[in-house]
């Protein structure tokens, strides 16, 4: 029988660590939306700005329009080495750190995949090892999450993505490949410990991705109830979202809903120029996401954003002058997810 003491009182909102992921293949806009969103948590806590640079020095394209302090991060990427960098900065005085990038953590030289195989080895480079070769990278994961939890500071944290698939057996023993979309390269433990985590698809211009049809990426998306009046519009990650995100870190209340304004109905038109650009499925991919208000809004740019993926899509092709569907009928499919307003316009 123990003989511990324990104290019960009554639960209140106190200040609790934000930590913030943001995951996507390259293109999405990862670094320049984490330079936006701890910008804005910078206003309400203060204090410098330390971005943790694996990326060959790619956050310094940014140097002239934020203000922040640079590490330049390189192999080998252990995890133990991750938390020393990180160590370093709050021992600096660091309030939010950039972490861009921890997928090479995960794959990158001396990261966790790289540390098991010479585990591996050393222990025989058997089969009947190769369980135990995980005890210590995975111990040293573990470590520099307990760490990361324990430092007083906010955190983003930028994932490159890959598109992966899983191989099921179906109920009559065949193998069948189902697509899980884009996934994080990083361990899910670091998924789960994320106060919120968002996907950047390809061209996304920042804007996140909350909702999607592949089982991966919904696994991967955290958005809390506390959250969601916050990303409530499709709209860019900004100075704005890092500061609301922050005063209720700090132990304010759920941000309320704002009214829609002109500036976000242009940053939505743009938004969805930049899918259009990267051909019809992606743009397809993304009109799903949508709010019935926001289709609503862009009614009046349907025509021009089916030309301009189309233009995308025969660029790739290497089709210059595509002959346009003729008829309705023989241009669409059974199952077909082509978008459409909330009039029923296509796109």
């Amino acid at each position: 029988m123990t003989d511990r003491e324990f104290i019960v009182k009554a639960g209140v909102r106190e200040a609790v660590p934000l930590l913030l992921g943001i995951m996507g293949p390259s293109g999405g806009g990862k670094t320049f939306s984490a330079l936006r969103l701890a910008t804005g948590i910078q206003r309400v806590t203060g204090g410098d700005i330390y971005g943790v640079d694996t990326e060959a020095r790619r956050m310094l394209h940014y140097a002239d329009r934020f203000r922040f302090k640079h590490l330049q991060f390189d192999a080998p990427f252990r995890s133990l080495d991750y938390l020393a960098a990180i160590k370093h900065c709050a021992a600096q005085g660091a309030r939010i750190i950039i972490i861009d990038s921890m997928s090479h953590e995960h794959e990158g030289p001396g990261g966790m995949l790289d540390f098991h195989d010479k585990e591996f080895e050393r222990l025989g480079g058997r089969e009947a090892v190769n369980m135990l070769a995980w005890k210590r990278p995975k111990s040293e994961r573990r470590d520099l999450l307990n760490g990361i939890l324990q430092i007083p500071a906010s955190f983003v944290f930028c994932f490159r993505a890959k598109e992966k698939i899983k191989m099921v057996k179906s109920d009559k023993g065949k193998t069948e490949i189902i697509p899980q979309g884009w996934m994080p390269i990083a361990g899910e433990e670091f998924v789960f410990e994320m106060t919120a985590s968002c996907l950047l698809l390809p061209r996304a211009n920042g804007v996140p991705t909350w909702e999607s049809g592949e089982p991966g990426e919904r696994v991967m998306m955290k958005l809390p109830l506390q959250f969601q009046t916050i990303f409530a519009d499709s709209q860019p990650l900004s100075e704005d979202i890092g500061e609301q995100l922050a005063q209720w870190a700090a132990g304010g209340a759920q941000a309320p809903a704002k009214p829609a304004t002109v500036e976000d109905h242009s940053t939505l038109l743009l938004a969805a120029r930049e899918q259009a650009k990267g051909g019809r499925v992606l743009m397809e991919g993304w009109w799903k996401t949508l709010k019935k208000d926001q289709r609503i809004a862009l009614k009046d740019y349907t025509t021009d954003l089916k030309a301009i993926a189309e233009e995308a899509d025969a660029k790739r092709t290497g089709i210059l002058d595509p002959t346009p569907s003729t008829g309705g009928e023989a241009a669409s499919s059974a199952g077909s997810t082509t978008p459409t307003t909330a009039e029923g316009d296509v796109i």
